[in-house]
Parts: structure tokens; sequence; C-alpha cells
């Protein structure tokens, strides 16, 4: 009897210790309070959705962690000019494989030229000559549409798409060149979803797809300036790697924010939008509401308290 005295005893001190939150460890502390704000985080994305009149889809992924938010994630959008980002990363993988180099030269040609092509509308056919390199800072940066086209000569569509199957993306396809408008109306439209968008993403960033090298180097690139929706409320100084994209009805944006300690890939992508405006104005609120939570918990301590910078500990 007393030995089945003391082990109830000790069963009960653990079962004791154990419920109270005095005795938790800080992993459990933080786990508890970080789901609440993602709890919390996703209501706000729900709402947004709710008063938008389209369609929407969200993907976010926390690359810390591994925590994950989804919205209609499987759902296939139209991409536009977000769909560069994998033409970017061909570009690279090919540079990377020595199958070109960013340094080769391209000497422009007058049926080069395409809508939407603010840069390469004011070369010189014929005479100017510019680098890999060059063309795809003209299609980051300004989205110009016949230097993307030359890129995707130069690199090979089949070549985009069979990337993307490597990495398991079969919705996701480059399925015709910019402003390609029979294509469109055939239906070749260039696709993606809010998932498949951030495993690419992500795919990416972890190095699953280039070195270390071409890795920083790409995502240098994707985030030279351009006027875009996911960085457009965020602080100035911080590194954003998007990829916007606009067609009637549709708005979009995707990308990683390197948040110091706390990056995340963020995909929001919207159709049938009865006012395009509204499209970019839910992008921009779901950008910052995912901002505000991943600042937080980059400073915090595993209680919840935020320390910034230049602030002293009381």
């Amino acid at each position: 009897m007393k030995l089945l005295f003391c082990c109830v005893a000790l069963i009960s001190i653990s079962l004791a210790q154990t419920s109270n939150p005095q005795t938790a460890s800080p992993s459990a502390i933080t786990q508890e309070k970080q789901k609440v704000l993602w709890q919390k985080l996703e209501a706000n994305i729900h709402e947004i959705d709710q008063h938008l009149d389209g369609v929407m889809g969200v993907a976010i992924d926390d690359l810390a962690t591994g925590d994950q938010f989804f919205l209609h994630e499987n759902e296939v959008f139209a991409q536009a000019s977000s769909i560069k980002i994998a033409v970017l990363a061909e570009l690279y993988r090919q540079a990377q494989q020595g199958k070109l180099k960013l340094t080769d030269l391209y000497t422009v040609q007058a049926s080069d030229l395409v809508a939407d092509s603010n840069i390469m509308g004011g070369l010189t056919p014929g005479v100017t000559r510019v680098t890999l390199r060059d063309l795809a800072t003209m299609m980051i940066a300004v989205s110009d549409n016949s230097a993307t086209n030359v890129l995707i000569d130069r690199i090979g569509m089949e070549n985009v798409n069979a990337m993307l199957d490597s990495l398991g993306l079969s919705h996701t396809r480059l399925r015709r060149k910019m402003m390609d408008l029979d294509a469109a109306k055939q239906g070749r439209e260039n696709i993606s979803t809010p998932r498949e968008m951030m495993t690419l993403l992500a795919a990416l960033y972890r190095g699953k797809v280039l070195s270390k090298e071409m890795e920083s180097d790409f995502f240098t690139m994707l985030s030279t300036g351009k006027d875009s929706w996911i960085p457009r409320d965020l602080p100035a100084d911080l590194k954003i790697a998007d990829k916007p994209g606009e067609l009637e009805a549709v708005r979009n944006d995707s990308g990683v924010v390197f948040v110091e300690g706390r990056p995340y890939v963020i995909c929001v992508m919207t159709a049938f939008l009865r006012n395009e405006r509204d499209g970019e104005q839910a992008i921009s609120k779901i950008s910052l509401d995912a901002w505000r939570m991943f600042d937080r918990l980059s400073r915090a301590t595993e209680y919840g308290r935020v320390v910034s910078p230049g602030n002293g500990v009381r």
C-alpha cells in the first residue's frame, strides 16, 4: 500500500507541474503565444477576404519555423509578370551550370520589341549591346516585356517548366511569352497557385535550386526597386524580394520578406476583381498584417517581451 501511495503521489505532482504555467518550459510558452498571434493574423486575412469583391488566394511560410498559413492555396491564378520569378530562377540555374554567363552579350533587335518595354523600347536596334544580367534587371526592376521575351528565348520555355517539374510544381507553368495576346485568347496563360509560388520561393531561399552565391545574387536581383504591393506599407529599409503581376481583374504579388531572424514568404493572388485597386489594397493590408506579426516575433523574448534597438531592459 505504501508503494502504491507513493506512486500515486508522484504522478499527482508530475501532473500538477505540467499543468502549472509557472513551471512550463519557455518553448511551450512561446509556442502557445505564437499560436495566438497566428490565429489573429488568420482572422485579419479572412476579414480582408470577406470584404474583397473578387477571389483571393494566400500562402505564407515562416522560413524560421516552417509554420504556414493558407487560404485557397491550391487555386490556379493567372500570374502576369509574377511568372518572371520562374524565368529568373531558370536563368540563374543555367548560369550556375555553365550553360551561359550572366555577362554574355546580346544585341537588341527591332523584332524584339513588344508593348510595355520602357527600357528596351528606347535602345538602338542593331547597335545597342546588353548583358543577360542587364536584361534580367530590366525584366525585374521595370518589368520590361521585351527583355523578358529575349531571356525566354535564350533559356528555353521548356527548361523553365522542367525546372518547375523538378520541384513538383505541376500547376506553375510558363505557357506563353509576354504580350502574346493570341496565346492568351486561346487560354495559354502563365499560371501558378499561392502554395506552389510559395514553395518555389522557399526552395530558392533554402538552397534547393541555386548555390549560396547564386541564391544571394538572385534575391538581390529580385529586390531591385519596383512599385509593388507587398512592400507598399512596409519600412523602406526592409529587404523585400518580390515580383508583382497585373492583368485586367487580376492583381498578384509573391516574394520573400527578409525580417532579421524571421524571414518569410508571402504570396497573395487575386482574380475576378470588380475593382483592381481593391485587389492592390488587399495585398498591401495582408502584407502589413503579416509583417507586424513577424517583426514582433523577431524582436521578442520567449515570454513576448519585445525589445527594440536602443531600448533598455527594465
